[in-house]
């Protein structure tokens, strides 16, 4: 496995898991489904080196974005100096091999690294089997709550409450 950023040329099969994670999710018929998301935001990240992949035998098997900077989803404690994870999405070949685990461990260590204090990650709805996922990882459930504004931010975020779980990696 090795863990890289992703280019534009992997564009399109980023794209093709964020479609299958949401095909993926009317089947588990969860309280939210992810949109379309728009392309502009993915090069952003991929020119900004926040879009990751993770190859498994030169295939790209799972797919995530970060940011240091989540202000609107995590209002006051965007202070905090924190790398947040969106959008992970696992090609349905790979799933059931808790890539959530390998990008928890990276993270830990991106954040150290980066002198950061936090790894941060939302989710959307009361889907107990993700927060139970999330936890299992080793992330702490901070609850649910309702953002104040969800202007500029994807569609699957209006009208939800945010589910927000971190690891405090000072300790």
């Amino acid at each position: 496995m090795n863990i890289l950023n992703s280019n534009r040329s992997d564009r399109d099969e980023i794209f093709r898991l964020y479609q299958a994670a949401a095909s993926y999710q009317k089947t588990k018929k969860t309280v939210v489904v992810w949109p379309e998301f728009d392309r502009s935001l993915v090069e952003t990240e991929i020119d900004e080196n926040r879009q990751w992949k993770l190859l498994v035998d030169g295939r790209i098997a799972c797919v995530w974005a970060t940011t240091f900077s989540d202000e609107q989803i995590w209002e006051e404690r965007n202070k905090d100096r924190a790398i947040y994870i969106h959008r992970i999405a696992t090609h349905p070949d790979f799933r059931g091999n808790n890539f959530v685990a390998v990008i928890v461990g990276w993270a830990k260590d991106y954040a150290r690294a980066g002198q950061l204090d936090f790894v941060r990650l939302d989710t959307l709805g009361n889907n107990t089997r993700l927060i139970e996922h999330y936890t299992g990882a080793g992330f702490r459930f901070l609850g649910m709550f309702n953002m104040k504004n969800t202007a500029g931010l994807p569609s699957h975020y209006h009208g939800t409450p945010v589910c927000l779980f971190e690891i405090d990696v000072r300790s």
